[in-house]
């Protein structure tokens, strides 16, 4: 069988989903932005990968969900989080992290549900923007994800108002968030080289999340993490299994943002997941 291409994200918060696959034979792992993935195996450059959710169905070849591990969160996430120098609720436009698709659509909806206001965007390197200028610099509102929110955060003296959008989410609809999934080519949902994966996926992340002490002990550092705060991030802040609750979660977030206009209003393309194989999924229908 050909090596399985998995893109993913180098972030602390992936660790419980890919740490020890370089090491299984037949596994190829391929690093790259959260927003780049999807387009990677829409292009046939990865077989699966860890895609933000609202690429599951923008334009392009149709992606399938494969529910064997996730990024999300019931309540406070972290490493999602608006900065403002003006009140929340008088933002009319954001610079939102060039790394991110979902936390981008999500801030807009929460804006408009929270405040009455669906504000504007400008897309913003922040890794290269924040290293290169002062605070003094930096835009008036900016949407920054991933492990710089930690480990380079804005001042506070420079960003009074903030928001934590897995926090505001729970607030508003009681239910957890879920930012990215693996995902695959939808016609590719029942081939046999996605049923290993998943497999494989699956297997990897049950290991991992029994040995977490381990892996945050060994591999905090590397992400430039003080060890306590990462493991309160991953152990008590993020989920990375996807049930029920989680789906309704997502499908709740898809709504409400297809009702804004943010996304197109398709169902969901889930590839069927039996513990051993996954079954081709059912064509989406147009709501």
């Amino acid at each position: 069988m050909q090596p399985i291409r998995v893109a993913y994200v180098r972030y602390l918060n992936t660790k419980p989903l890919v740490e020890g696959l370089r090491a299984v034979s037949g596994v190829e792992m391929l690093a790259a932005a959260p927003s780049h993935i999807a387009d990677m195996v829409r292009g046939g450059r990865a077989d699966i990968g860890l895609a933000s959710v609202v690429d599951l169905v923008r334009d392009g070849e149709p992606l399938a969900a494969v529910p064997v591990g996730m990024i999300g969160c019931d309540g406070p996430t972290m490493t999602v989080r608006l900065y403002s120098s003006q009140p929340l609720d008088e933002v009319e436009l954001f610079h939102a992290d060039t790394e991110s698709h979902t936390s981008v659509v999500l801030c807009r909806v929460l804006l408009q549900k929270m405040f009455g206001r669906l504000p504007g965007v400008i897309d913003f390197d922040a890794r290269e923007r924040m290293s290169s200028t002062g605070p003094e610099e930096w835009p008036e509102a900016m949407l920054i994800i991933g492990d710089k929110v930690v480990t380079d955060s804005p001042p506070a003296v420079r960003y009074p108002y903030q928001l934590d959008l897995g926090e505001a989410w729970k607030s508003l609809t009681g239910l957890p968030f879920v930012y990215a999934t693996w995902v695959c080519r939808a016609e590719e949902a029942g081939s046999p080289l996605v049923a290993h994966a998943a497999a494989l996926l699956d297997r990897q992340l049950r290991h991992n999340l029994t040995r977490l002490d381990w892996l945050l002990e060994t591999r905090s550092g590397e992400h430039h993490w003080p060890a306590d705060l990462a493991r309160r991030y991953v152990v008590d802040l993020l989920r990375y299994r996807l049930g029920d609750r989680e789906r309704q979660g997502l499908e709740r977030f898809m709504a409400e943002a297809a009702g804004l206009g943010l996304l197109p209003g398709r169902a969901i393309r889930w590839a069927s997941w039996s513990g051993d194989r996954v079954r081709p999924c059912l064509p989406c229908k147009e709501s």
